[in-house]
């Protein structure tokens, strides 16, 4: 059976994010920009996870469409952390990256998903 890279690739950034959470509450005292990134950051593996059991290719597409949103903001609160100096640009560089591939793949997943559903009906 063929390894789900998505689905490996967002666990693995949701684990981070918990540890990068656990480490701006710990040693920032930083609460309420965290918890956002906390929030979407996870999310976003559980919606790929959704849609793996997705109902119809419709159904997919959609809930890819809300992880790919998720793992977009997460970037967008990563960014913020880095601009307020709780990140330092080695930091996010890191983790960043894994956001970026992210996005990537589900991009591309949700592009020929509508094509198949155009084309297949």
């Amino acid at each position: 059976m063929k390894e789900n890279i998505v689905k490996a690739k967002s666990f693995a950034f949701a684990v981070k994010i918990v540890k990068l959470y656990q480490f701006f509450v710990e040693t920032k005292r930083e609460y309420v920009l965290s918890k956002q990134l906390l929030r979407c950051g996870t999310s976003v593996g559980a919606m790929v996870r959704e849609a793996e059991h997705a109902e119809t290719k419709n159904d997919f597409k959609h809930k890819l469409g809300i992880a790919q949103k998720e793992i977009n903001e997460a970037i967008y609160w990563l960014e913020l952390l880095t601009e307020t100096d709780y990140l330092t640009k080695e930091q996010f560089e890191s983790i960043n990256k894994d956001a970026v591939e992210i996005i990537k793949i589900i991009t591309s997943i949700i592009k020929t998903t509508k094509t198949n559903i155009m084309v297949n009906g």
